[in-house]
């Protein structure tokens, strides 16, 4: 009986251990790798998609065999329980946060969502002027009452400098009512504010910080980059994986960092501003893209980081076609992401959009954005040296280019005479942004507008950051900026005409007998 006993010991062992292994195995499992897998079985497809994951059904080349939807085995983000539960915890672990949520939305889905969960509705917001348009239709649909703080102008750039958390406090002060802070941190640009400082600030007042974060979901994998605004005190932080990590377009995450902000809340508006049909694609992008960084990142970062370092080493000198770096300490600056390669062409012969069109046309680069006076160039780690190579080739001939032009006498713009009080300008909020959209409405020619309420955005895209919004009073000195922009060939959006000659104003109501007359007499 003992011997018998010690075998049914050492089986009930096996069992056990083999359990616990796959167990493990299981809990090992990558999204990406299991619909690899399901593409190459045997399973029939009587569900959505359509094409039913033959390729024979659509003209193009699609990774049909791995566009699923929510079957056995395959988990479901709205209610995730399992494979994509796991894979959003891992994304977590990487990154430090208490909990993160996918986006296959992008990053404009969870700053919906971040906002809707931190203030309620009707409720109060500081928000950074230089936001991102969700923001703002955040608050439209949420019917907030936003106040603004305004970045800091680098005259020398020409763009946004960092928000001063001095700023932050006195808003705050003067403001009891607000119930959350956004910022955007990096900028388009890569100008990085002190998070840390004002995440300080606002949790001094009780309240949460949002950081949109879309452009520096790098910062965690190198010390050559900024410190991530997850590691620096945000409670919500949002970032695009698809901008700068190896991950496919509309990849984002929304990282929960503290307890300030419901979590039952975030994930119930996750569910209201996501598709209720999630592209298995893009999830299986970042679980892919975060596996990559977990077994390889340090390495991919290391190698990418010393290339990059030497770019900008070899056009810094550059004399005409000058790569930005911005003053830490000055303009707001707290940091600076170097992987932005901004290129300013203020002193030289060139418009941005000159630059722009000729690296496009006559060297085949196609740079991220044009702006009034500089280009940018978005680098990442999947960057290869060879495309360095031809951008910095192409830069130091522009700039050889047009060192001869003025040695031969044809004479720069002095920095182009720029008015830096046309980046940021302050409007006057005469009605709410819900009201405003909603209200009756009547077009209006833009030369004729001054005065009126405007009813729609007017965006500079990219980056995508409001002119004017819904509410506000038209000026002077918007209309003039339109024009230069116009004029500039910079691309604008927003205007339900998109010729940009006329605007959609609120319908101004007749005045009544009394209001004539007291104007009249007195």
């Amino acid at each position: 009986m003992g011997n018998l006993e010690r075998v049914l010991e050492i089986i009930a062992i096996c069992i056990i251990y083999e359990d616990c292994y796959s167990i493990k195995r299981k809990k090992m499992e990558r999204l990406y790798k299991k619909l690899e897998s399901y593409g190459q079985s045997d399973y029939y497809p009587f569900h959505m998609p359509g094409h039913k994951r033959n390729s024979a059904s659509v003209r193009g080349e699609f990774p049909l065999e791995r566009d699923i939807t929510e079957i056995e085995g395959f988990d479901n983000l709205h209610h995730p329980e399992d494979l994509l539960l796991e894979a959003q915890q891992n994304v977590a672990k990487l990154y430090g946060t208490r909990e993160s949520f996918y986006s296959v939305n992008g990053s404009t889905a969870a700053l919906l969502a971040a906002i809707s969960a931190a203030v309620p509705r009707n409720g109060q917001i500081l928000v950074a002027r230089n936001c991102h348009k969700a923001v703002y239709h955040a608050i439209y649909l949420r019917n907030l009452k936003p106040a603004y703080i305004y970045p800091q102008m680098d005259s020398e750039w020409w763009i946004n400098g960092g928000i001063f958390p001095d700023k932050v406090e006195r808003c705050l002060a003067e403001n009891p009512e607000i119930q959350a802070v956004l910022i955007t941190s990096p900028t388009y640009d890569g100008v990085v504010s002190d998070v840390k400082e004002i995440a300080e600030i606002a949790h001094k007042y009780g309240v949460p910080l949002i950081v949109d974060e879309a452009h520096g979901a790098h910062f965690h994998f190198s010390n050559y980059f900024p410190a991530s605004a997850a590691e620096l005190g945000a409670d919500l932080v949002i970032q695009s994986f698809h901008k700068t990590l190896p991950a496919m377009t509309q990849t984002a995450v929304l990282h929960n960092c503290s307890d300030r902000v419901d979590s039952r809340l975030i994930r119930r508006f996750m569910g209201i501003y996501q598709t209720s049909s999630p592209s298995y694609i893009l999830m299986a992008s970042i679980d892919a893209c975060m596996d990559t960084m977990a077994a390889e990142g340090k390495q991919m970062f290391r190698d990418f980081t010393r290339i990059l370092e030497q770019t900008r080493k070899r056009l810094s000198v550059c004399k005409y076609i000058r790569l930005v770096d911005p003053v830490k300490g000055k303009n707001g600056v707290f940091d600076y992401d170097r992987s932005k390669l901004v290129f300013s062409t203020r002193a030289s012969l060139l418009s941005g959009s000159d630059l722009y069109h000729i690296l496009l046309d006559r060297y085949h680069i196609q740079m991220e954005m044009e702006s009034e006076n500089y280009v940018l160039a978005i680098a990442s780690v999947g960057d290869r040296e060879e495309g360095f190579e031809r951008l910095c080739q192409a830069i130091e001939e522009l700039d050889q280019e047009q060192a001869d032009l003025i040695k031969a006498g044809i004479p720069a713009e002095e920095n182009k005479k720029l008015d830096t009080r046309s980046m940021h300008f302050v409007l006057t909020q005469m009605m709410s942004m819900a009201d405003a959209m909603e209200a009756p409405t009547e077009k209006c020619p833009l030369e004729e507008s001054i005065g009126r309420i405007s009813a729609e955005f007017a965006y500079l895209y990219p980056p995508g950051i409001p002119l004017i919004t819904p509410g506000e009073q038209i000026t002077g000195q918007f209309i003039r900026n339109m024009r230069i922009y116009m004029d500039k060939g910079l691309y604008l959006q927003g205007l339900e005409d998109y010729t940009n000659k006329t605007i959609l104003v609120v319908e101004q109501q007749p005045q009544s007998t009394k209001e004539q007359d007291e104007e009249i007499h007195g």
